[in-house]
């Protein structure tokens, strides 16, 4: 822990700011020893009952042994649509996918990419396709008769490129989604961001039904930024204000802003994002959206764009012959490699960035390891497992296949709940102490994993370190197993609420485990994760 030391009159008028109440919304710890004071001013975190994730340092105040943050992958699984009607093609993508009521959305751009001759070709405009589901699992696109195209409405299409009451419409630059502000308007109950083709800019449009579109502005409603790539907005229900993420360039590298508005329609100077400690590199796409277990938590799933040239590893990749064509038309659309990343952050707009890809190109075949494979949809949705009993999981969807033939394909991937990033220590063990932090309710949960052999104990201390009778690492039973909600006990039980709305202090020591996410809950019985997803049910028309 950071400490600062003072002198005994420093150390004494300290101590009298802590019992007048001249530190707020912190503490104070001093401590006397024979030689001097050590004063220790800290906030105390207060997380009240909601679910924290170990994907960032905001409870981690330090680790010792070989404890260390682990950012975990997506387990690839199967195909779930692949783009190939005559009105989509092989440069689909940048879907939108998020859960409503019964059913599951998803929104795409339907686009076909051609080359030969040291030329791209496009057949056709771009459009905004939809799909749907009952399980996140199997998709179905419907025939919607909206939008025409060759002469049929007998498609997918829910909105073409082009003039729309008074905007011109680039529908291949879309974001959906169902807008959970209480004060949204029926006919607006679905949003969405696109990017207008002129004068250029961001269009916003809603919706009644998530099908039938209409702007809702005569104009672009945010204008600074360079919008080629996927820009998106939603209603951040913690911070009570919708917020926007676009494309712009930072000095020459593909980058993300944001911005934010109560009304949707008119919105505040748009700001990069930060990211401390991270390396400068370029972002395609962002994928920003509050978790929906933990709202006040962004989590991002952007694209990471390299162009790395020619070399031996690059004729190495998959389909050369095509990827030469593609070089034909631009070196970089041969050469560049994509793959995702994940971001996190607790305000908006400074991000928590791994280094390490999320969800790497993958083992090499045909339609990997191009410009355009990897990119995440946006977001991750809750689906029921494929084990038999076992509980939900994060289903995550990428793109592969880009820029090649007449089609394109999207996978899914799956996660575990709440397990982007663990707090985890082999089994020669490691521990980890919190910041402080004030609570509310009478039980500790944890969302944790170990080995048969391994194990995990937790320690309720004081703000200056002392363990709490009762609540000490010898009162805790050594904890094994994996389970998305294990409560903590210790000798005397389970029961922690006269320690509720007190700043305390957790220790965590573990032994070939994994610690994801932890919350402090009531004891009355709640719904269980696993209830909260339908059962797979045979598709109907939206």
């Amino acid at each position: 822990m950071n400490r600062t030391r003072w002198s005994w009159g420093t150390g004494l008028r300290a101590l009298h700011a802590v019992l007048s109440g001249g530190v707020a919304a912190g503490c104070l710890v001093v401590v006397f020893s024979s030689s001097r004071v050590v004063a220790h001013a800290e906030e105390v975190r207060d997380i009240g009952g909601r679910l924290e994730l170990m994907v960032d340092d905001f409870l981690i105040e330090q680790t010792s042994g070989e404890a260390r943050r682990v950012l975990h992958h997506p387990v690839p699984h199967e195909v779930v649509l692949v783009h190939d009607q005559p009105w989509e093609g092989s440069g689909c993508g940048y879907h939108s996918i998020f859960r409503d009521g019964e059913r599951y959305r998803m929104y795409y751009k339907a686009w076909q990419l051609s080359v030969g001759k040291g030329k791209l070709t496009q057949p056709h405009a771009l459009f905004t396709c939809y799909a749907e589901s009952r399980d996140g699992v199997n998709w179905r696109k419907p025939d919607l008769g909206l939008i025409q195209f060759n002469g049929s409405k007998q498609n997918n299409i829910v909105l073409a490129s082009g003039a729309v009451g008074g905007v011109q419409a680039d529908a291949g630059h879309v974001a959906v989604f169902k807008d959970s502000n209480p004060d949204a308007p029926p006919q607006a109950r679905y949003k969405a961001i696109v990017r207008s083709s002129g004068p250029k800019g961001l269009l916003v449009f809603g919706s009644p039904d998530g099908l039938r579109w209409a702007p809702l502005s005569d104009k672009p409603v945010i204008t600074d930024g360079a919008f080629d790539s996927q820009n998106l907005a939603f209603w951040d229900s913690a911070r009570r204000e919708y917020r926007a993420y676009f494309r712009f360039f930072n000095e020459g590298r593909r980058d993300i802003r944001t911005a934010t508005s109560k009304d949707f329609l008119h919105w505040t100077k748009p700001v990069g994002l930060i990211y401390p400690g991270a390396a400068k590199e370029q972002l395609y796409t962002n994928q920003i959206k509050p978790y929906d277990r933990a709202p006040h938590l962004l989590i991002g799933f952007p694209t990471r764009y390299l162009e790395r040239g020619w070399s031996a590893s690059m004729r190495d990749l998959p389909e050369l012959e095509h990827r030469r064509l593609r070089a034909g038309v631009s070196t970089r659309y041969g050469t560049a490699i994509t793959e995702g990343l994940l971001m996190t952050s607790r305000d908006g707009q400074t991000f928590h960035r791994f280094s390490e890809a999320f969800l790497r190109p993958g083992i090499q075949r045909k339609g990997t390891w191009a410009y355009g494979d990897q990119y995440i949809a946006w977001h991750a949705v809750e689906t029921k497992s494929a084990a038999q009993n076992a509980p939900n999981e994060l289903s995550i969807y990428a793109t592969e296949g880009y820029w090649t033939g007449t089609s394109d394909r999207l996978r899914r991937y799956t996660l575990r709940i709440d397990g982007f990033a663990s707090l985890a220590a082999p089994m020669r063990g490691g521990e980890m102490l919190t910041r402080p932090l004030r609570f509310a309710g009478n039980r500790l949960e944890l969302n944790f994993s170990t080995s048969a052999a391994g194990g995990m104990r937790v320690e309720i201390q004081d703000v200056a370190g002392h363990p709490l009778k009762g609540f000490t690492l010898a009162d805790c039973p050594v904890m094994f197993g994996d389970e998305l909600q294990r409560t903590v006990s210790w000798t005397q039980g389970s029961d922690v609420s006269q320690l509720s709305g007190k700043p305390v202090r957790l220790r965590f020591e573990l032994r070939d485990a994994d610690l994801y996410a932890l919350r402090f809950r009531a004891a009355a019985k709640e719904t269980s994760p696993t209830a909260s997803v339908p059962e797979a049910k045979s598709g109907g028309s939206p």
